[in-house]
């Protein structure tokens, strides 16, 4: 067949680093540049087919990929889905992989781990879908609103999880999916535990990296962190199993990092308790926003070649300057010191599925959670579970240090 024929998408701008550059970068922004800044990080992907193709797309490779808004039961409510299928599907194959990113991000995050799940998904006749959560991302921007008494924290968890829980479940019902395997990062780790809590039997693994909302207080965890660390550049070395040795190092780097907090970090994470959104912070600056956010970009992704830096921060732009919507269930989740309401450490062991727990050499998650999950679902008779330290990789694992968890993934994909 014909090779596709891509229309040319503009470059880029150059991330900004004065004022008036941050006043143009800020009027760009809108939904079509949101959507031409994830198609360029899509577009990486040999077998992704845009919806602007001039010619038939090439169905020799064993997988296709292309983007679509799925459609949710109330007006005005749908999913960003990228769709990673087998072009020659298999009646055996195992359960599609789902691909759920952290606070505030998007599925565009993964770019560099697609290619590496495509060939799973291609080499096994199965599919792998990545999804922008309900409120973020390029998903619909719809108002957030907790009904419950600030008093009830039950009742508010309850109510801001099933914002997210119940639309991946719509969702799932959409696709026609039976089960999944749910591939989470950060916040969106423990929606996925959520999710498998709420509707076990539509679950058959999760693969959790840099669980947010596991241990309970006190812990190491330090959001702040999130704005301030900076990407590893060595970005090599494995996923290795988890011991006592290397999880005191972590907490040990910790604790460090914890005392040496400078003002900018305790003024994050006053805001953060207070239940200030980060994003909300940076809309608020206005024109100055797309500069603050190039210099979280170009400390966060340095390794990165130049291009797909500007890339991603376009990207990033785009998605933190939209409309606020689930960003706002973070107050309702998280406790002040950034640990669960409902820790997840006291709820995993009701699950009797596989468990893989996987945790950077310098994350600014608190890993004991992990352990004390992993033991907790051994005690209840699931000796399914098990935990990983990626080596020179922080609380963006997937990012960090791409093959090592690439090579995990897969293999936990793998696993029986």
């Amino acid at each position: 067949m014909d090779t596709p024929v891509l229309d040319p998408l503009p470059p880029a701008r150059e991330i900004p680093a004065a004022f008036v550059a941050s006043v143009r970068s800020w009027w760009s922004v809108g939904e079509k540049q949101s959507a031409i800044s994830e198609e360029r990080l899509l577009r990486r992907l040999p077998f992704y087919r845009p919806q602007n193709l001039t010619s038939t797309p090439n169905y020799d490779s064993p997988v296709m990929a292309y983007s679509s808004r799925i459609n949710l039961k109330s007006p005005r409510q749908y999913l960003n889905t990228l769709s990673m299928l087998s072009t020659s599907p298999s009646p055996n194959a195992p359960p599609p992989a789902v691909v759920l990113h952290g606070y505030g991000a998007g599925l565009g995050f993964f770019y560099q781990n697609f290619p590496a799940l495509a060939s799973w998904a291609g080499r096994c006749g199965s599919s792998v879908y990545a999804l922008d959560w309900l409120g973020m991302g390029r998903s619909a921007r719809v108002p957030f609103t907790v009904k419950a008494k600030r008093n009830d924290v039950s009742g508010r968890v309850a109510e801001a999880e099933s914002f997210f829980v119940d639309s991946l479940e719509e969702w799932r019902q959409k696709m026609g999916l039976d089960k999944m395997t749910l591939i989470g990062h950060s916040l969106g780790a423990y929606f996925s535990t959520a999710y498998a809590l709420k509707y076990p039997s539509r679950v058959t693994k999760l693969i959790l990296l840099s669980p947010a909302g596991v241990p309970r207080d006190p812990n190491y965890s330090m959001p702040s962190r999130e704005v301030t660390d900076t990407r590893d550049e060595n970005g090599t070395g494995t996923a290795e199993p988890a011991t006592k040795a290397k999880l005191d190092q972590i907490r040990a780097e910790q604790n460090a990092e914890k005392k040496q907090e400078s003002k900018t970090r305790r003024l994050f994470t006053y805001l953060w308790e207070e239940g200030w959104s980060p994003f909300q912070v940076v809309r608020s600056t206005f024109i100055w926003g797309p500069m603050l956010i190039g210099k979280y970009s170009s400390r966060r992704f340095t390794g990165l070649s130049e291009e797909d830096t500007r890339d991603m921060h376009e990207y990033i732009m785009n998605i933190t300057l939209a409309k606020g919507s689930g960003e706002y269930c973070i107050s309702h989740i998280l406790a002040p010191g950034a640990h669960a309401r409902r820790p997840l450490v006291d709820r995993i062991s009701a699950l009797k599925i596989p468990i893989t727990f996987v945790y950077g050499e310098h994350d600014w998650m608190d890993p004991e959670g992990g352990r004390q999950a992993v033991e907790n679902l051994r005690q209840a008779g699931n000796g399914k579970g098990r935990m990983y330290i990626v080596s020179h990789a922080g609380h963006h694992v997937y990012l960090d240090n791409v093959k090592a968890v690439n090579d995990l993934l897969v293999k936990e994909l793998d696993r029986q």
